[in-house]
């Protein structure tokens, strides 16, 4: 079965100017919290979310892409829901120095890994080329080891149930959106190459 579609101008530019929108409903917060306490997870979850927006409206466009309903919905909750965390009063669980150090080692994996990928950066699952270079050499997916060491210590430096929630159901799709991502590109023997020297598809070691 075909599951690739041309993708609509109007739902194109309608995602975009969403994303943008709830960034910046998140820099209002986190700024101000930042303004307030001084706390460095605050600029680093949002300079981490920010690259996240940048490429998503200047991404290079693709012609075809995996549409299904599931995957849509998946990369949607992927994508939003980190979106949507705010600063907590409760005791942090991990010291402010601790988690900004692995929140910064993981802004730092995803940049190296968006700056190998470039423009080729997507939302829903589509081929754009099988990248190899760069971090890709270690994990078939460093982007989204980045965004869990980013979001693990943003949540010890803001713990709450809320928080808790919106970034264990980010991350669930992440993880899930790596899937349906791998689906697409294995349709191309390049990639079943590549799979085939990087093992690891997240996290080395573990899976």
């Amino acid at each position: 079965m075909n599951i690739k579609t041309a993708i609509p101008a109007w739902s194109d530019m309608s995602s975009r100017v969403l994303v943008a929108a709830l960034f910046f409903a998140l820099a209002w917060r986190l700024g101000s919290d930042f303004v307030e306490t001084q706390r460095p997870t605050d600029l680093l979850m949002l300079v981490g979310e920010a690259l996240v927006v940048v490429l998503t409206c200047l991404r290079r466009p693709a012609q075809f892409v995996d549409r299904r309903t599931v995957v849509r919905i998946v990369t949607a909750v992927s994508l939003l829901s980190p979106l949507l965390v705010g600063p907590a009063e409760s005791q942090a669980l991990l010291s402010e120095a601790a988690a900004a150090s692995l929140a910064g080692l993981g802004l730092a994996i995803v940049v190296g890994g968006k700056i190998s990928l470039g423009w080729s950066f997507g939302l829903l699952p589509a081929n754009r080329g099988v990248m190899e270079r760069g971090l890709y050499r270690v994990v078939r997916h460093p982007i989204y080891l980045g965004y869990l060491l980013t979001h693990i210590p943003f949540l010890a430096a803001h713990p709450s149930g809320w928080n808790a929630a919106v970034l264990l159901a980010g991350d669930s799709a992440l993880i899930i959106r790596a899937l349906y991502e791998e689906q697409t590109l294995g349709r191309d023997p390049k990639y079943v190459r590549y799979c085939q020297t990087v093992k690891w598809r997240i996290v080395p070691g573990v899976c």
